[in-house]
């Protein structure tokens, strides 16, 4: 019996102690996982302040440039214009739709003052491809025949002089099918401090131009109050701010008024190459400078749009337009396009691609119209 007890003993010893490992061994897994878990979540806790944290900094840092942006683009003369009544049709949204036009006004205002009275001497449209973001410069000649609405056929500088920036951007889309939205206003002065905020900017001056461009130099000196030197030589020059207005105003060489709106294009395109090259320090001295000059509808939102692809911009054409014309004194002298139809289908061929364009028949009533009065046709 004895032996059976002890047999039975040791039995039922070694089932408990079977068991006992195994209770433990649950129970150290339990505690290992419950361990494993605390370490996860605290790491879990960890990762997730440090998100938190560089979230945070990064507000910081969005906030901080968004202030700069806007503390900069604040000092703009900003209007807000109806774009309802703009003179865009729906036809055009849609052929243009892929084109971002927006309008460059150079008043001849001498002074901070941008409204009725003043009388658009320089007309470009910026035409920037969305897809490309190439960018085509698109002069419109000051003395051009056109409609203006509420005053029939005229010059179509007057029509900033009669209704400001929104009646001039009706008169360019209306009379050339177009879409512009967005514009910007500057001054001679403006124009003058920017090319002297960039350091100057490389032109090439012809032996004829030399003729002229020393007594604008004294002209415009005079209305900015800034000091320059006469240019005696032909050649290629790195010109300041007063040198580069003369240069743009220029008029009485060959090609008369369209030959000084493409100077005005070089002045422009040598700006944007030379705003390229220069520091953060630098641009920033330009903007101090410029931007309380510029009268403009463009959003603070629109242009930081803008700014990822500044680097990719690149001028990739000059136009003058209208392409052909022909000069006619009535009460003034005007150039009539011949046709306006004709130029613009051959505007939006060039411009924009449309090789089967076919005018709006608000641009064929207002080419008739200009036909009539003046009895130019091709």
């Amino acid at each position: 019996m004895g032996g059976k007890h002890s047999r039975g003993y040791r039995t039922n010893y070694s089932s408990d102690e079977d068991e006992m490992p195994r209770a433990l061994k649950r129970n150290t897994q339990r505690n290992d996982s419950k361990r494993n878990k605390k370490k996860k979540n605290k790491g879990l806790r960890i990762f997730g302040k440090i998100v938190l944290v560089l979230i945070i900094i990064l507000v910081i840092l969005l906030g901080a440039v968004f202030a700069f942006l806007n503390s900069k683009l604040g000092k703009m003369k900003k209007v807000n214009i109806n774009e309802a009544e703009l003179g865009i049709s729906d036809q055009v949204n849609e052929n243009l739709s892929e084109y971002r036009n927006i309008a460059i006004f150079g008043v001849d205002s001498r002074s901070d003052d941008y409204g009725i009275g003043n009388r658009s001497d320089c007309i470009i449209i910026a035409s920037i491809n969305n897809k490309t973001k190439e960018v085509k410069l698109i002069s419109v000649y000051r003395d051009t025949y056109v409609q203006i609405e509420g005053h029939g056929l005229d010059k179509i500088t007057h029509a900033y002089s009669y209704g400001e920036a929104p009646l001039a951007i009706k008169t360019l889309n209306k009379n050339l099918d177009l879409n512009i939205k967005e514009f910007v206003t500057v001054n001679f002065d403006s124009v003058s401090e920017a090319v002297d905020k960039l350091g100057g900017v490389q032109l090439s001056i012809t032996s004829e131009e030399i003729k002229y461009i020393n007594g604008y130099i004294d002209e415009t000196s005079k209305v900015t109050g800034k000091t320059s030197k006469h240019i005696t030589q032909p050649g290629t020059y790195t010109v300041d701010g007063v040198q580069a207005v003369a240069y743009s105003r220029i008029r009485y060489t060959a090609g008369g008024d369209y030959k000084r709106t493409e100077r005005m294009r070089t002045v422009i395109e040598a700006m944007l190459a030379k705003l390229k090259t220069r520091s953060l320090g630098q641009i920033n001295a330009f903007a101090d400078a410029i931007l309380p000059q510029v009268y403009t509808n463009i959003t603070l939102g629109d242009i930081i749009s803008l700014a990822p692809d500044i680097a990719k911009v690149k001028v990739s054409d000059s136009i003058g337009w209208p392409y052909d014309t022909k000069g006619k004194t009535m009460d003034r002298w005007y150039g009539i396009p011949v046709t306006l139809e004709s130029n613009v289908v051959q505007l939006h061929k060039e411009a924009f691609g449309e090789s089967d364009y076919t005018a709006s028949q608000t641009v064929k009533s207002i080419s008739q119209s200009i036909v009539n009065k003046t009895g130019y046709t091709k």
